[in-house]
Parts: structure tokens; C-alpha cells; sequence
């Protein structure tokens, strides 16, 4: 039956690839219009594509201002009518497709949305005839049917072999060709791991979801050891972003777990779904890594305050934040990982116009003085830092390009405030853009680093000022 309106509400039925890839296309591009319209004409705000997934200013409702609030909100309403349509239209083609409607849920997650849209627009309709070996993807499936295994172990092993290599060629396309630490490398690419593992490791036969989960588990590990292995990483990152890597590693293993299981009915059914979902997945990441470099995302400026109480007056307090002398080797384990770390802060002047130097274990931060309220508030620029931690790894002195550019520090300041029991509360702040994404994940790791650094100059000034 060819596609109706009725179609767009009603989730009884099937959508056909084709019919479902065009309709999505085009209900997108409606939507973002609307949305463009009420941004720039109505709110007087600039919008683009990425704006769906990156905010340009912190999310916490409590310290977003009314107007932002009224923003958001008339695009919540506005995308309602839109979302209905989407999961219907997309249960409708989880049924074309035989798969389980609970995949739906694939519908609300950041940018792996576009992925199983794609997806979803490739897979052919369960009851597609066999391609034959005279079409691109028959003669596909004929060269996987004599390469792929039969056996669990070789199967597997080829599936984690064939993404390894792949997810390398496409980390050094995304870190060292566009310069991108964003959502393709840290949730498109292990998802995709997971994803084409256990495809492949099922493409024979039926695999259980333990052993799935298993095998994209050991594709995301071994691609990990090797972007150690050939210098594009060292081992800090890596164990920083082994758990966003491992839950979507999981999901993506989950969806080839669900694509790969196969009844005697549809036993060809479920390999070329295999080589269809491959193929689209192949294309599909490095083209949206190459968009979202295009984008030029610009990361929020966000703040983190740190406060200690001092035993001590806001006068003795002052001389000793302004220049302090060098503190004493850390004993925090995250300083022993490689991380930058302060060590002494040094001043050239005095007033507006002097300039600081904070130093730490990789260099000095260039900190000019902006505010010089004594004993009140120090305020200052940075114009120039240090690479934000020496890399752990079997190699000496690498050096990959998040070191440098990726996490900037704008401006800081030390505010003190003289409490009635002749103490002083002193809180630091620094200000920052963190150019990593997904900033949700990415930002818990570089407030709590900051935080750290914190503790460690205020602790410093509360001793040394306690002791005078």
C-alpha cells in the first residue's frame, strides 16, 4: 500500500525504508525551520543544527535566565506534535523491518539517533526477497558468506579484528585530520564499535546476548589498547573515556544483538540486514564527524567556585594568595596520573597591570591583573597556559593534540570576605571552555580536575596564613 497522511499518527501498519527516510528528511528540515524562525525572529537568538544537542550556556534550570526559560519552552511545545509523529513513524518501521519495538528508545538518544535513523532508512522490509549475487549487496553477502567463520571464536575474533582497525583509521581521521574531540569520536564511534562486532560475530549464526555483550565489550578494549599502541593516545584519556565507551559499546552490541538473531523462516533476512547496517554505518560516521567539524561548535563558558574558611584576617590573607611560595610534592592520586598540578605563583608588579605567573608541573599559566581590590578581590586574565597534563604512555613525550586548545582557562579571580568572628572566607574561581563533547559527560571530569587545583592552592594560603 502506498504511504497516506493517516500514516504520520497512526502506529498500526508498516513504513517502508524509503517512504520513512524521505518523510523523516523532510519533517526534520520543517521542524528546525520552525525552530530557526522562532529563535531569531521571535527571541532575537542565533541557531543552528548542533543546537539540539549543545547549549550555549549552563543547563541547570535554577541559573537560566526567565527569557531562556520562555525559549525552551515554547520548543518543547513546539516539538511535540514532531516527536509523535517520529516514534510512530519509527515503531512503523521496526515492524517493516521485524524488529523489536522497543527499539524506539533509540529515538530520544543524542546524535546515535541519526545513526539508527540511517539505519532504519537502509534495512531492507522483512519480507524482502534474497539479494542475489548480481546486485552490490548479493555479491557482498556472497564474499562474507566464504570469509566470515562458521565457528563462535573466529567469528568473533574477526569482528573485533575488522573494528579495531577500522575505529583507529577513523580516530586518526577525527583527532588528527579535523581536530575533533566531540560526539562522533566519544559516542558515535564506540557505539559503532559494539555495533558492527557483534554483527559480525553473529552474521553465521545466531550468538546469545551474553556472548554479544561480551564481544563488543572486547572491540572497544582492544581498539583502546591500540590507539595506545600506535601513539594516538595516551593511557589517562583513555581511562577517562573508557566508561561513556563501555555503556555505548553495550547498547550498540544490544541493537546487533537484536539485528543478528534470525528464525529458520528469515534466516537470510538477518544477513543482509548485517551487510546493509555495516555499509550505512561505514559511510555514515565519518560523514558526521566531518559535519560536526564543520559546525565549529563553540563550548559554554562555566564556572567553578571553591571555598575554605581561614583562621586568619583578610590583611593576612592577601599577601599570601597574591605570590605564594612552592607547596609540597602532591599526595593526591590524581596528581601522580600525569595531570597538571600547581607548585608556587609568582607576581611582577603590583596593581592593575602587574602579572601573575601560576606555576605548575607543565608550565606556567601568564595571569594579568584585571581587579586589585585589597584585601578584598584579586582579579585576573589568562592569556597563556601550560598543556594540561603529560601523558601516560609506553612512549616518551607523545604529544596528541587535546593538550593543547582543547580545555581553556579564561579568567580567575580570589574573593575574600571578612567574617564577624575576625576569620576569612576566601573562594577561588576560575572560568573556562571545556571543548570536548558530549559537554554533559566531559564537564563532570574538568570541574572536578578544577576543583582539585583548587583545593590544593587554597589549602596552601589557609596553612600558610593560619601559621603567621
Amino acid at each position: 500500500m502506498g504511504f497516506k497522511i493517516s500514516d504520520l499518527w497512526s502506529w498500526h501498519g508498516t513504513t517502508g525504508r524509503g517512504e520513512y527516510f524521505i518523510t523523516g528528511v523532510l519533517l526534520f528540515s520543517c521542524k528546525h525551520l520552525l525552530d530557526r524562525l522562532v529563535a531569531t525572529k521571535v527571541f532575537g537568538l542565533r541557531w543552528s543544527l548542533f543546537n539540539y544537542w549543545v547549549f550555549g550556556e549552563a543547563t541547570k534550570i535554577d541559573e537560566m535566565p526567565y527569557g531562556r526559560l520562555k525559549f525552551y519552552g515554547t520548543l518543547v511545545a513546539l516539538a511535540i506534535p514532531f516527536i509523535w509523529v517520529g516514534v510512530v513513524l519509527t515503531l512503523r518501521r521496526l515492524r517493516d523491518a521485524g524488529l523489536p519495538h522497543w527499539l524506539v528508545a533509540v529515538f530520544f538518544l543524542p546524535f546515535i539517533n541519526l545513526l539508527f535513523f540511517l539505519l532504519l532508512s537502509i534495512l531492507p522490509s522483512r519480507e524482502t526477497k534474497e539479494a542475489t549475487p548480481r546486485t552490490f549487496y548479493g555479491r557482498v553477502r556472497h564474499a562474507l558468506d566464504r570469509t566470515i567463520p562458521e565457528g563462535a571464536f573466529g567469528s568473533a575474533a574477526l569482528g573485533v579484528l575488522l573494528t579495531v582497525l577500522l575505529s583507529t583509521g577513523i580516530t586518526v581521521l577525527s583527532v588528527q585530520g579535523l581536530g575533533n574531540y566531540g560526539w562522533g569520536l566519544f559516542v558515535g564511534l564506540p557505539f559503532c564499535l559494539g555495533l558492527c562486532s557483534v554483527l559480525i560475530y553473529g552474521y553465521q549464526h545466531e550468538r546469545t546476548l551474553g556472548s554479544c555483550i561480551l564481544v563488543s565489550l572486547l572491540s572497544v578494549a582492544l581498539a583502546s589498547l591500540a590507539l595506545i599502541a600506535v601513539a594516538l593516545e595516551g593511557v589517562i584519556c583513555i581511562i577517562m573515556a573508557a566508561p561513556l565507551g563501555a555503556v555505548l559499546a553495550i547498547f550498540g552490541g544490544m541493537i546487533g544483538y537484536v539485528i543478528q538473531r534470525r528464525d529458520q523462516s528469515h534466516y537470510n533476512t538477518s544477513k543482509t540486514h548485517t551487510v546493509h547496517a555495516v555499509s550505512v554505518i561505514l559511510l555514515a560516521l565519518p560523514a558526521l564527524m566531518l559535519i560536526e567539524h564543520n559546525a565549529r561548535l563553540s563550548p559554554p563558558l562555566r564556572e567553578v567556585r571553591t571555598t575554605v574558611i581561614i583562621n586568619a584576617t583578610p590583611e593576612q590573607v592577601w599577601p599570601r594568595l597574591v605570590a605564594f611560595n612552592e607547596l609540597p610534592p602532591p599526595t593526591e592520586r590524581l596528581f601522580r596520573t600525569g595531570i597538571a598540578y600547581p607548585l608556587r605563583a609568582e607576581i611582577s608588579g603590583s596593581g592593575v597591570g602587574a602579572v601573575r605567573h601560576c606555576v605548575f608541573s607543565t608550565g606556567a599559566f601568564v595571569e594579568p591583573i584585571e581587579v586589585w581590590d585589597e584585601p578584598r578581590l584579586l582579579k585576573f586574565g589568562v592569556t597563556a597556559q601550560p598543556p594540561v597534563m603529560d601523558e601516560m604512555s609506553p612512549y616518551t613525550n607523545i604529544k596528541p593534540p587535546h593538550l593543547n586548545n582543547y580545555l581553556h582557562s579564561r579568567k580567575g579571580q580570589f574573593l575574600l570576605t571578612r567574617l564577624p568572628d575576625g576569620r576569612t572566607q576566601l573562594e577561588g574561581t576560575t572560568w573556562y571552555e571545556n571543548s570536548f563533547w558530549p559537554g554533559l559527560y566531559w564537564n563532570r571530569w574538568s570541574d572536578y580536575i578544577i576543583h582539585r587545583i583548587h583545593q590544593r592552592v587554597l589549602e596552601h594560603i589557609k596553612q600558610t596564613s593560619e601559621q603567621q
